[in-house]
């Protein structure tokens, strides 16, 4: 199997037409598109997945809805689409939506969706390469389980952000979504 290969881009965004393979450590002033899909219902509580035991990273921690790299040629669109679709087999429309809000890291830049779905858990299809179990959990479950070591380490504001951000775009509370 192929490892995967990631666009290179500048500190503006740009893609500098390098790639990199997975595993590779990123030279100063190299960046990576990383995006994360949260998934809200209508009783206010996100999908959340737990990762693989056997998994390099965060192995059998608990994780929004649906996150990863993209690869070489795609938009932050396109692999919010193929992530979603490969971790959990939900097909979702990223044509035209834009992400909540964007995660500056010091090796990229982390795009954050947070959509307003309805799912039936059971009908997922979960990636046996990465997740073990998804369920629905509220704000104040995600802020414990941060809190008692078995979710990601999150910052707590990220998790108050993409609740916040699950009914409006930009960093207005009456911002309507169009």
């Amino acid at each position: 199997m192929e490892k995967e290969q990631w666009d290179v881009y500048d500190i503006h965004r740009i893609k500098t037409g390098e790639v990199v393979t997975r595993g590779e450590k990123a030279a100063p002033g190299q960046y990576r598109m990383v995006v994360h899909i949260c998934i809200i219902n209508s009783e206010g509580k996100m999908l959340i997945q737990q990762r693989q035991p056997f998994k390099s990273d965060w192995s059998n921690l608990w994780d929004v809805t649906v996150g990863g790299c993209s690869r070489t040629g795609e938009t932050s669109q396109d692999a919010a689409h193929r992530e979603v679709l490969e971790e959990i087999g939900l097909d979702i429309d990223f044509t035209g939506v834009l992400p909540r809000f964007t995660v500056n890291w010091l090796s990229g830049f982390d795009d954050v969706y947070v959509l307003k779905q309805e799912v039936d858990v059971s009908s997922l299809s979960l990636q046996e390469e990465e997740v073990q179990a998804v369920r629905w959990a509220s704000h104040d479950e995600i802020i414990d389980m941060i809190r008692e070591g078995t979710f990601i380490t999150y910052h707590e504001s990220f998790i108050d952000m993409c609740f916040a951000m699950s009914d409006s775009y930009g960093e207005h509370a009456d911002e309507e979504l169009r």
